[in-house]
């Protein structure tokens, strides 16, 4: 070596903060990509549908009530009446809902969207209790059409007629709720029975829903089954309870939740929803599956480019390594420009994987790499052997790191074993050097 040490130390540091220009580019190019692919996918799910949401079926009961009063006018006591209106709500007995869900890719451009088909019944049973389970002078009550109401936050998704079964009748849908807190559904007058006497009253009701990313359900049942059947083997299960039980393959998963009334307190809820203050707090009770890819090529891009300085660092001290042990000298030039081919890696990641997916990217673009640095050092490192010895460790790291970003519960650990071991092979290398004569002339 002709140089100080410190010199040459300095210069690599200042080479690695020069890096970190076009590295934190990347990353910008990485998020504006993320956020454009994020601007379709809502695009495709305003021309197709959003989210769902199925809420119900519940019997809602508009009321007038009379209510009398005294007040005293010129002495004496005078009676008053005015006249309320209001909302009565029957929630099922028991709810038994089967859901089969096929998913499909919806492509615009280089962009894909995961569009869900939902197909199923609804069925239970109501225990209805006599007057409407109306507290006080029934005479005082004068009821209108009740209705029956199924939640559906997105009706754009509908894919069939559905209908009504109430024991042995058929009764046809109506679009909207009649519920001002509920927006997104459908409705069914119930005119012709004869409900106040109370009763049991079986129900039925055939759905065919469309929808992206995510798909939910609000258990409205006293004691409430859900049951979904799916073709996609990478589930996230989310909302307020997690599945009873599951099962994970790879061509689908199954998936149980049972919950109680006791769990859900849906109709101390209901009691609470008002016109003005909506009623989140039933909407919030839902549960289900987002269809949504867990890891997809940006996050795993954005994940890789955190690891750059490590990588651009561990090569830097190879290269120092060969200068201290080897007595030759690398110029900084030379650090330069294998820096720059380490960071296009990363350009490279990032474009490919848009148009072959993750794997098939990042085995090219790490290969194309490898093989780029492996031919130029074995002219800047005057060996051919020690040219295919820094791309065999190059291989070696990058075939690391993709085991970091697959194994994401274990990255940490990986990562700081990875560290470790590499800081025990530098002073291994280095434990017989006398650091006070390098840099000498």
């Amino acid at each position: 070596m002709n140089k100080p040490l410190g010199f040459k130390l300095g210069m690599i540091a200042l080479l690695m903060l020069l890096l970190l220009i076009p590295l934190l580019m990347i990353s910008g190019l990485i998020t504006e990509r993320q956020h454009q692919r994020d601007s379709v996918l809502r695009d495709i799910g305003q021309s197709a549908s959003f989210e769902q949401q199925v809420a119900g079926p519940m019997i809602v009961v508009p009321y007038r009530k009379t209510e009398r009063s005294w007040v005293e006018k010129e002495g004496q006591n005078v009676p008053q009446t005015r006249t309320v209106s209001g909302l009565l709500y029957v929630l099922p007995e028991t709810l038994d809902a089967g859901l089969k869900v096929d998913t499909e890719l919806r492509a615009r451009g280089i962009y894909q969207a995961r569009l869900f088909h939902a197909k199923g019944t609804l069925s239970g049973r109501f225990k209805l209790p006599a007057h409407w389970g109306v507290e006080g002078n029934v005479e005082d009550y004068r009821f209108d059409t009740p209705f029956l109401v199924v939640g559906i936050s997105d009706v754009r998704g509908i894919e069939n007629l559905p209908a009504l079964r109430l024991g042995e009748r058929t009764l046809a849908f109506e679009a909207g709720t009649g519920l001002d807190w509920l927006q997104g559904g459908i409705h069914a007058p119930l005119p012709e029975l004869n409900l106040q006497q109370g009763g049991e009253l079986d129900f039925a009701v055939d759905l065919a829903l469309q929808g992206t990313g995510e798909l939910h359900v609000v258990p409205v049942g006293r004691s409430s089954t859900v049951n979904v059947q799916a073709n996609w083997p990478h589930p996230s299960f989310i909302g307020n309870y997690l599945p009873n039980r599951r099962e994970v393959t790879a061509s689908g998963f199954t998936a149980h939740w049972q919950t109680s009334f006791f769990a859900t307190n849906l109709e101390d809820v209901l009691r609470r929803c008002t016109a003005d203050q909506g009623c989140a707090g039933f909407e919030g009770r839902a549960f289900g599956v987002s269809f949504i890819d867990p890891v997809d090529q940006y996050l795993k891009s954005d994940r890789a480019i955190k690891y750059a300085v490590l990588f651009i660092g561990l090569t830097f001290a190879a290269f120092f390594l060969f200068e201290v042990l080897k007595a030759m000298s690398v110029h900084p030039m030379q650090y330069a420009l294998v820096g720059a081919a380490l960071a296009f890696f990363y350009m490279l990641l990032l474009s490919l994987s848009e148009h072959l997916g993750f794997a098939l990217a990042y085995g090219l673009s790490a290969a194309a790499c490898v093989l780029l640095i492996g031919f130029y050092l074995s002219y800047v490192l005057h060996s051919a052997g020690r040219g295919v010895g820094f791309a065999a460790g190059l291989t070696l790291l990058y075939a690391l790191l993709y085991g970091l970003l697959s194994a994401e519960d274990y990255a940490l650990l990986m990562g700081s074993l990875l560290c470790f071991a590499l800081l025990g092979v530098f002073m291994v290398l280095t434990r017989r050097l006398d650091w006070s004569r390098v840099g000498r002339a």
